[in-house]
């Protein structure tokens, strides 16, 4: 291609524009990083692909003040595992259970937030060249108006899982190839039964109308291979595959959006090579069940954005960066496997018949339910925090209500800045304030709460919290304070 003769220059570069790469890149820039978010379509999509939103990433947009933006997303108590239901209720959050969000709408949310914090988005801009050095990344992009070079200190690739960003900095993906295809597609205009994640004599079927009367059908015939696509099936494939399937006629439809998807299952070796990092779908590919994709992606986001500015801003203790693969990297594997067990569920032979009847039962248990609903949400997700041992170590804080200076808050509206803050829950603030008295003068990487929970917690008294929630310290550890804020933030 012709050389290009424009460059530009920033922070960091963000590949791609979904909700992964959004959040990303708002939540740098309210950090004070300088980003630009690239993407190829002209614009939007209006499918949507990822329809649920989980507790935790929930918990996450709260953060940031998002969920009135959501328009009352619909709550669904119930999850499933495999296709097999269980009550998801039953989790320590506010936002326990799953929620109904078609993904454009999450994107549009998204799009507006971090354009109010000040992202450069720009469409139309396709990532062909990547060039890394010591001291930066290289990128060269094709736009409406010729060649661009943009310069970026780091290149982040949130561009799915085709990533561009991925093959060209040769990070390599390890797992499994595809050996089943499912057919997706939204549809109007006929009444369909809603199918509830069934195994039929001669292949799945599953399908939901939503509110707005468009109805979501997904199918796959066993012992069918899939097919390699450079486009979405035809619906007539997606009608006749359902009436094999189930033996109703939707042929008379109208198709909204199509899609396929296969049940490949792997991940990259590493998140971070150098300067280019990955997160979402650019970093582990899985069938979508139960919108694990999205909600994983999301949370990747939300751990490395924080970490990405400490270290553009100077602050950063040794490791902090490179903390993000070591940290997400076991997340996503853990998805990997549960994905690779639900798919079993889903369309295993006969053989897979015993241990759905065993599944059955245990997930009427309540407390197992829980505890799949936890591990399915990300809420049960707990860092490794060294040798010490204590109930919340390395866990997300729960997201008690509080009153501070007498006005009502919560800790998810505490931790939105970008810096960590000591929580201290005792009846004095003492903590908090020997901890403030002991820090250097212009230290803005911590700040010190005193609050006052509304209802009693029992599990500590004084908590570090990392600027995505999790606890880093707490007052029931060995360790001391300032080693744990020296470990985390420099200080």
């Amino acid at each position: 291609m012709t050389r290009p003769d424009v460059t530009d220059a920033t922070q960091v570069l963000v590949v791609g524009a979904g909700p992964v790469g959004l959040l990303l890149a708002g939540d740098l820039r309210r950090y004070g990083v300088r980003v630009v978010l690239v993407d190829r379509l002209a614009r939007p999509m209006t499918e949507s692909r990822a329809s649920q939103l989980n507790a935790r990433t929930m918990e996450l947009l709260d953060q940031r003040g998002l969920l009135e933006e959501l328009d009352d997303p619909q709550h669904e108590s119930a999850g499933h595992f495999g296709g097999l239901r269980f009550d998801a209720t039953g989790t320590a959050s506010r936002h326990a259970g799953n929620w109904k969000v078609p993904q454009f709408r999450t994107e549009s949310v998204l799009t507006r937030w971090a354009l109010a914090e000040g992202v450069a988005l720009r469409r139309e801009h396709e990532l062909c060249e990547l060039r890394v050095t010591d001291d930066e990344v290289v990128a060269v992009l094709r736009t409406p108006s010729g060649p661009r070079t943009w310069r970026a200190e780091y290149v982040v690739g949130c561009d799915g899982a085709e990533s561009t960003v991925r093959a060209l900095a040769g990070f390599e993906l390890a797992g499994n190839d595809a050996v089943r295809e499912l057919l997706r597609a939204d549809i109007e205009g006929v009444r369909v039964p809603d199918h509830r994640f069934e195994r039929r004599e001669r292949g799945f079927a599953a399908s939901a109308r939503r509110p707005d009367g468009v109805t979501r059908v997904m199918v796959h015939e066993f012992g069918r291979p899939p097919v390699r696509r450079t486009g979405p099936p035809p619906f007539a494939e997606v009608a006749k595959a359902w009436e094999t399937v189930t033996g109703e006629d939707i042929s008379g439809a109208a198709p909204i959006w199509l899609d396929s998807f296969d049940d490949a299952c792997a991940q990259t070796t590493r998140y971070r090579r150098g300067r280019v990092l990955l997160a979402g779908d650019a970093a582990h590919v899985h069938m979508p069940v139960g919108g694990q994709a999205l909600n994983l992606g999301l949370q990747d986001a939300a751990n490395l954005a924080w970490k990405l500015a400490a270290h553009l801003h100077g602050w950063a203790p040794p490791g902090l960066l490179d903390s993000y693969h070591e940290e997400r990297h076991g997340v996503g594997e853990r998805v990997l496997h549960n994905v690779r067990a639900q798919g079993l569920l889903l369309f295993g032979g006969a053989e897979a018949d015993p241990v759905r009847a065993v599944f059955t039962e245990l997930l009427a248990e309540t407390r197992l339910g829980n505890l799949f609903a936890r591990t399915l949400s990300g809420l049960d997700v707990r860092y490794d925090m060294g040798p010490d041992s204590a109930p919340l170590l390395g866990a997300r804080m729960p997201d008690l209500d509080l009153i501070v200076d007498g006005a009502r808050t919560t800790v998810g509206r505490l931790v939105h800045d970008g810096c960590g803050v000591l929580l201290d829950l005792t009846a004095d603030g003492a903590v908090a304030e020997r901890f403030l008295a002991a820090l250097p003068a212009g230290t803005d990487q911590i700040r010190a709460v005193t609050a006052r929970p509304v209802r009693e917690h029992t599990d500590g008294a004084v908590f570090l919290l990392r600027p995505d929630g999790h606890v880093v310290w707490t007052d029931r550890v060995r360790t001391p304070l300032a080693r744990a804020a020296r470990h985390w933030f420099g200080v």
